[in-house]
């Protein structure tokens, strides 16, 4: 009977071994030499992120809540997605993807660079040549939002000629080429369908020298000698 409580005795506390050997072990301990990162854009603050995982340093691998770490460094300006991986037995494999800016919009006297989500990424004091600037009421998320959808939709050579796009309601989003017509878009909804055709008209001579292009209705497109 003693031997076989011995032999129990021995067997828990050769579990408990391993168990501290496993969650407690220096050897499993977080070390930040060992974290390999990648993704680290212009727009993300490689600082910041370098202080999220400092903050886990000597942290048991096996008790790290790799999901937490994630989330946390989503919340950092400019970061769209983070993914966190083990890598056994002191390590982390740490991915980044980087938000880009889509648009700027005034704010005072600097301009918000937002993303295609309508999250802020940085913000520069002079409109930036190479994104369009946006004029919405100011607040109307949801006039934003219809003018962000169409911009995702644009096709990127067509993009790139948008000097200035815009809106007072979800309905009437406009913009104006640097080299050509002003452009009567409507509502965001088939986007994809009205970037064909103005597409196909601005290759068109006469729709090309047109004042305006109005493809609210993509069905009926029609021009404007003036507005």
């Amino acid at each position: 009977m003693l031997s076989r409580v011995g032999r129990w005795s021995a067997l828990a506390g050769g579990i408990a071994v391993l168990l501290w050997a496993f969650f407690m072990s220096p050897v499993f301990a977080l070390d930040p030499a060992k974290i390999q990162l990648s993704g680290v854009e212009d727009k993300i603050d490689a600082a910041a992120v370098a202080a999220v995982l400092a903050s886990h340093e000597g942290e048991s691998l096996a008790l790290l809540n790799v999901v937490h770490v994630a989330d946390q460094l989503r919340d950092l300006t400019g970061v769209r997605d983070a993914t966190v991986e083990r890598v056994w037995p002191s390590g982390l494999r740490v991915t980044l993807v980087s938000r880009h800016p889509v648009a700027a919009i005034p704010d005072g006297e600097v301009f918000d660079l937002l993303d295609a989500e309508a999250i802020p990424v940085g913000e520069v004091d002079e409109a930036p040549a190479d994104l369009p600037l946006v004029t919405v009421p100011v607040g109307d998320e949801r006039i934003l939002a219809a003018v962000l959808e169409v911009i995702r939709n644009l096709p990127a050579d067509l993009l790139g000629r948008v000097s200035g796009i815009g809106a007072q309601t979800e309905d009437t989003v406009s913009f104006s080429l640097t080299d050509g017509p002003r452009v009567e878009w409507g509502s965001s909804e088939d986007s994809a369908l009205k970037a064909q055709v103005l597409t196909v008209m601005l290759a068109s001579q006469p729709a090309a020298s047109a004042a305006v292009i109005d493809v609210s209705a993509p069905t009926l497109p029609i021009t404007k000698a003036s507005e």
